[in-house]
């Protein structure tokens, strides 16, 4: 026998059997058990919001600089997020890895922030080794542990409880109960300092100008409608034919009536084309005004383009002329134009 084949039998008799007795309801039966833990580990957390998570909340409201997470392996992952979140809802945040932290990450941190440090057993040698720089430089610490008489619980200023009875881990070697206990008890914390500040959700829009929900707050109508020449609009003493060839050359699916003055008197659509054809109307000889919607919906220029959109879906229509504070014809808006802006 080769060197080769000998190692390979030898591997092949150490690989764990493949299980062919598992069932569905095995699997949903350790799913199942695996969420009733998780979800005690999470309901265990409403007795320890106390004078610890107070004093943490009032520490991170009163930083003159930033709030900086740290942790190693799995709760560095959850410290990452709770960083991410944090920062995303009005408290400035990022995150430092501790080991990195030991070889010049440390210059990140300055003595007007507060570090939020995050370790289950509350003794991890990565985070345990940056403690004294911290404490020397003067930033207030925060623990986030799962042991109370830890050397970082006791170097806190503030120790936020996140221990577990049990992982749901069978095992009990995954960090699974420990890890979403600390990331709801990290949500807890900025979701109290949210509103705290005060933070809206045109804030948190700022915080997300790239995302649909930064475009639906943030972006007003000015910034999309149809202005100056491109804005369909006949005299309401134009013929319906003129209309018809206004409504093609802008292309929007309708076109504003205006009085000699230039006030907006109605608006015309595909919809009342069609309910016009129905009536046997001559094109040529009926002035827009006899056919037109009167008292149409309309939308101010400096309001939001989601209200637009709202007021479309509810009227069950696809455009809106669009008015200055004044009352002046400044613009016009279809749905078309705010599918392409990510409004829709």
């Amino acid at each position: 026998m080769s060197l080769f084949s000998d190692i390979s039998q030898r591997r092949d008799s150490q690989a764990p059997s493949p299980m062919t007795d598992q069932t569905a309801t095995d699997f949903r039966t350790s799913a199942l058990r695996a969420i009733r833990i998780e979800r005690d580990a999470i309901d265990a957390l409403e007795g320890r919001i106390g004078e610890q998570f107070d004093r943490a909340c009032e520490v991170i409201m009163a930083c003159k600089g930033r709030v900086v997470v740290t942790g190693m392996g799995k709760s560095g992952h959850v410290g990452n997020k709770i960083a991410a979140t944090l920062a995303s809802t009005g408290t400035p945040s990022f995150f430092v890895h501790p080991g990195e932290a030991s070889h010049g990450d440390m210059g990140m941190i300055t003595p007007q922030d507060v570090v939020i440090a995050i370790s289950n057993s509350g003794n991890t040698s990565e985070v345990v080794t940056i403690l004294p720089l911290i404490k020397r430089m003067g930033a207030p610490l925060i623990s986030m542990t799962g042991n109370a008489n830890s050397t970082l619980a006791r170097e806190a200023v503030a120790n936020l409880d996140v221990s577990v009875a049990v992982e749901a881990c069978p095992l009990g070697l995954a960090p699974t109960s420990s890890t979403t206990a600390t990331l709801v008890m990290g949500d807890a914390l900025a979701v109290a300092l949210l509103e705290a500040r005060g933070f809206s959700a045109e804030d948190f829009a700022f915080s997300h100008p790239g995302g649909s929900l930064g475009r639906r707050l943030l972006l007003k109508v000015s910034d999309i409608m149809h202005s100056g020449d491109r804005i369909p609009v006949v005299n309401e003493s134009t013929p319906l034919s003129g209309a018809l060839l206004e409504i093609s050359r802008k292309g929007l699916g309708m076109t504003t009536v205006v009085d000699d003055q230039g006030k907006l008197t109605g608006i015309f659509t595909d919809g009342d084309l069609r309910r016009t054809l129905d009536r046997s109307v001559d094109i040529h000889n009926t002035p827009i005004r006899e056919v037109m919607t009167r008292h149409g919906k309309t939308i101010e220029a400096d309001h939001l383009a989601a209200e637009a959109l709202n007021i479309m879906e509810e009227m069950k229509i696809n455009a809106l002329p669009v008015l200055d504070d004044g009352g002046a014809l400044v613009g016009a808006i279809n749905m078309h134009d705010l599918l392409r802006a990510g409004v829709i």
